[in-house]
């Protein structure tokens, strides 16, 4: 899925909260590991779209998340997984991760990470 920004504000506001997303959900992703059974593997992957993927194995249950895709379900407001990499979505930022200053609001950041990564292995309990 490539986002579609409305402007170029909502461009730069996306680049300043990637990359510090990606590393709060690989941390966070660490942590939960720690209380589980499951072993995790990180790929990059280069097609469609070059990103990364989490890939969880527990006995012969094997599930891969798209990396890109969390960090856009923290960065985004109401986002959706696509499907298709492909497609295109307006995305809009989600502001409350920017403090007043312009920067990132870490502890707001850390705590949506932390709530999307928890419900990721939750939903991994149902496999």
């Amino acid at each position: 899925m490539k986002p579609k920004f409305k402007n170029t504000v909502a461009w730069e506001q996306a680049e300043l909260l990637m990359q510090p997303a990606l590393i709060r959900i690989v941390d966070q992703v660490r942590k939960q590991l720690e209380d589980t059974t499951w072993k995790a593997t990180y790929k990059d992957i280069q097609t469609p779209i070059p990103g990364y993927q989490l890939c969880l194995e527990k006995q012969d249950t094997s599930i891969c998340v798209d990396l890109w895709e969390l960090c856009f379900q923290v960065c985004f407001r109401n986002y959706k997984p696509v499907h298709s990499e492909l497609e295109s979505q307006e995305v809009e930022i989600d502001t409350t991760l920017i403090d007043e200053t312009g920067d990132v609001d870490w502890q707001c950041l850390d705590t949506k990470a932390q709530q999307l990564v928890a419900q990721v292995f939750a939903d991994l309990s149902a496999v």
